[in-house]
């Protein structure tokens, strides 16, 4: 599984304010991964998870036999990266959060308490935050955290068990259309947590689970596929 947790999280966040900063110049040519490893002082495969991200973020790309190269996004047409092409369709992964996410929402609004609610309010007002200050990467990470956190509050944990499994592809199709989101769209998204929350909230099981697949059709559409 490609997820190391909060340790990657950090680095790619570092690696993020380094070209937002100017240090890292769009163009720029990346030390390799032993040398930054060690400049950060982490591990290779920390460091590797972390590139990937920001690679599926569209802040840097990787080129064959040549390296890996900050982007502009200013001036790179939008890109989409799907790193398990190899294994899994993109499509195919949409579909499965279809089922699973729907129906997580569905059976979390019969036993959600407050206090889940509030935690998955702070989540919704971190992704909405941070997608305003353009830090991609707590953006996603705020979006992470809000799936997981339904989750969390399904009442079948053989279902959360099935979810937590899949984790690494589901949550990289929440990763991977962020470079082909545009304004709009992002504020439509903003706007579906809210409604995914309110009924939730409203302990109503039908509209959670409608929300939730509305959104994720959405997500889908962004990415290049209508499901």
């Amino acid at each position: 599984m490609w997820d190391k947790g909060p340790v990657a999280q950090g680095v790619a966040s570092r690696l993020q304010d380094m070209i937002r900063s100017g240090q890292l110049k769009a163009g720029q040519k990346l030390p390799s991964q032993r040398i930054l490893s060690e400049q950060l002082q982490v591990s290779r495969p920390t460091l590797r998870e972390a590139l990937m991200t920001l690679e599926t973020l569209g802040l840097i790309q990787t080129l064959p036999a040549r390296g890996t190269f900050v982007l502009d996004p200013a001036s790179q047409a939008p890109r989409t990266t799907w790193r398990y092409d190899d294994a899994h369709a993109l499509r195919d992964v949409f579909q499965t959060r279809l089922l699973v996410e729907g129906e997580m929402c569905r059976l979390a609004a019969n036993a959600i308490d407050s206090a889940a609610v509030t935690g998955l309010t702070a989540a919704a007002d971190a992704f909405e935050d941070a997608w305003h200050r353009q830090d991609l990467v707590a953006h996603v990470e705020a979006d992470l955290a809000l799936h997981q956190g339904i989750a969390d509050a399904c009442p079948n944990r053989v279902l959360a068990s099935v979810y937590g499994n899949l984790k690494h592809l589901l949550s990289e199709t929440q990763r991977q259309p962020i470079p082909n989101t545009d304004p709009g769209r992002m504020e439509q998204s903003i706007a579906e947590h809210r409604l995914i929350l309110a009924a939730l909230a409203s302990r109503d099981p039908e509209a959670a689970c409608r929300r939730m697949q509305e959104h994720i059709r959405n997500t889908a559409r962004c990415a290049g596929h209508d499901l």
